[in-house]
């Protein structure tokens, strides 16, 4: 009996390796516009971060693995006093960043959280300035961080266009991992070489499953998930740079490559798809247009596919306030994504339970008139049974034409309406909302929104003068975009 064997031919890197490599290292930020959405970005994702830092059970999670621990030019942890190796800090920053789910949000065939890559961009921005400060060279700038930002938000969002990662139970934090990956090797100056390799390690590292984001098993890990990510980008671009060897085919690669192991149930079955309908679909070349269009969370720390019935919901607070009694029915009509991914009924476990509940989310604004982090935890959730009640009462359906306009690339709205009926037979108006505050149609309205949130947020973590300079910092595009990376830093040390 004779074997068959595969020749032993080492391949060149997949060309989806070598489209996010060479769009790194070649592509040149010209947009203004993406730039300065970048530092908006930035100030908000610090400021929602500096919020964090309230929850203990976030903060438990902070400094490093082994305790007393230093680290010459260690990179910081903005609103703490920690300084870390580069991969602990970024994993630091993002967790904090993350916890609250309030930081900006991109919603395609696959959603997530491109500022989650802050970790990774900041922390190894500062322990390079720092390095090159120590040793008599010119520090990073900021503008070398906005740049990072851009590219780690287009690679996440072009490859969540049309790549739906959670159809196959994988976390969306696959993307964060690959998209800190390419920016932090970047910034530490890798070549081509060292960044196939750093890409190709990303990409066979094995990936989160979604379990934790899901009932019944909605926990806080979802809040670390992408801290976790992020720093793991730092790990690999290290390891890269220090001459690792990659794996070419780390993607197409036949039983063993990352389509046939953990894509191959997308769409029924990859494996038996022509090689074309296997690999990552990318609907656009690399350039700016994620940044552009990214979606900012202003009026309410909640799953992004919600904010709009939040926003609804605070709307007919007034029409509902005190007759909770009388009420027959609530009919939230919404598109397919919020109801696969937030529409849950039954007991809410946790805080991380109820922040991804539509139904929880709609509730406690139609009681309180508002929506902060406070209401999620179980103390709160307690002391106000009325919340499950009213949410017994909620019926949710789809309108075919929200969910089209949801994957619409022009439009990429987030709608969602809110009518209650009262037990006499008379209703409220049906409150549609189809794009929220932080969409870029609504930029003139948010953005002072997010500047009232980033100077509110400040206000949690510093005394009043050391506000005021972090303001002024970050006040001016051409200012901000010249100032060292170190000294920016260094304004959020407690």
């Amino acid at each position: 009996m004779s074997a068959t064997s595969e020749v032993n031919q080492r391949p060149d890197y997949d060309l989806e390796l070598q489209r996010i490599a060479d769009y790194v290292l070649n592509y040149r930020v010209e947009s203004k516009e993406a730039l300065e959405t970048a530092r908006y970005c930035l100030m908000d994702s610090l400021g929602c971060g500096l919020l964090a830092l309230r929850f203990p059970e976030c903060t438990k999670l902070l400094g490093p693995w082994v305790e007393g621990t230093t680290v010459p030019c260690g990179a910081r942890v903005p609103g703490t006093s920690l300084r870390l190796d580069p991969v602990k800090a970024a994993w630091d920053i993002g967790c904090v960043i993350r916890w609250l789910d309030y930081n900006d949000t991109w919603l395609a065939a696959e959603w997530g959280h491109p500022s989650d890559n802050l970790g990774a961009i900041l922390a190894v921005a500062d322990h390079l300035s720092q390095k090159r400060v120590a040793q008599g060279d010119t520090p990073l700038l900021m503008l070398d961080v906005l740049e990072a930002m851009v590219m780690a938000h287009e690679i996440q969002g072009v490859l969540a266009l049309d790549n739906s990662f959670n159809r196959v139970g994988l976390d969306h934090v696959v993307l964060v991992k690959v998209a800190s990956t390419a920016v932090a090797a970047k910034l530490w100056g890798a070549d081509r070489e060292q960044l196939l390799s750093a890409l190709s390690h990303a990409w066979v590292d094995g990936q989160s499953l979604r379990t934790y984001r899901h009932a019944p098993n909605a926990g806080s890990r979802k809040s670390w998930a992408a801290g976790d990510a992020t720093s793991r980008g730092v790990c690999l671009a290290n390891i890269a740079l220090r001459g690792e060897m990659g794996i070419p085919s780390a993607l197409s690669a036949r039983q063993w490559g990352f389509y046939d192991v953990l894509f191959s149930h997308s769409n029924k079955d990859l494996r038996l798809k022509p090689e074309a309908e296997r690999r990552l679909r990318f609907q656009r070349s690399f350039g700016s247009y994620v940044m552009e269009n990214i979606l900012f969370k202003i009026s309410f720390p909640a799953e992004f596919h919600a904010q709009t019935a939040c926003e609804a919901a605070v709307a007919l607070y007034p029409d509902v306030k005190n007759r909770w009694d009388e009420i027959d029915k609530i009919v939230l009509t919404t598109h397919d994504s919020a109801i696969r991914i937030i529409s849950k009924t039954g007991d809410l476990a946790n805080p991380a339970d109820r922040d991804h509940c539509l139904q929880y989310m709609t509730a406690v604004p139609l009681i309180f008139g508002a929506l902060n982090a406070e209401h999620y935890e179980d103390s709160f959730h307690r002391a106000h049974p009325e919340i499950d009640r009213l949410r017994e009462k909620m019926t949710v359906v789809e309108d075919r034409r929200y969910s089209q306009d949801y994957h619409d690339p022009d439009k990429r709205s987030i709608a969602n309406a809110v009518q209650v009926f009262f037990k006499d037979g008379t209703c409220t108006d049906n409150v549609a909302v189809e794009y929220p505050v932080g969409h870029r149609r609504r930029r003139d309205d948010g953005i002072p929104l997010l500047i009232e949130k980033f100077k509110r947020h400040l206000s949690t973590r510093f005394p009043p003068r050391q506000c005021q300079y972090i303001e002024q910092l970050c006040s001016d595009q051409a200012g901000f975009e010249a100032l060292p990376v170190d000294r920016f830093m260094a304004a959020w040390v407690i």
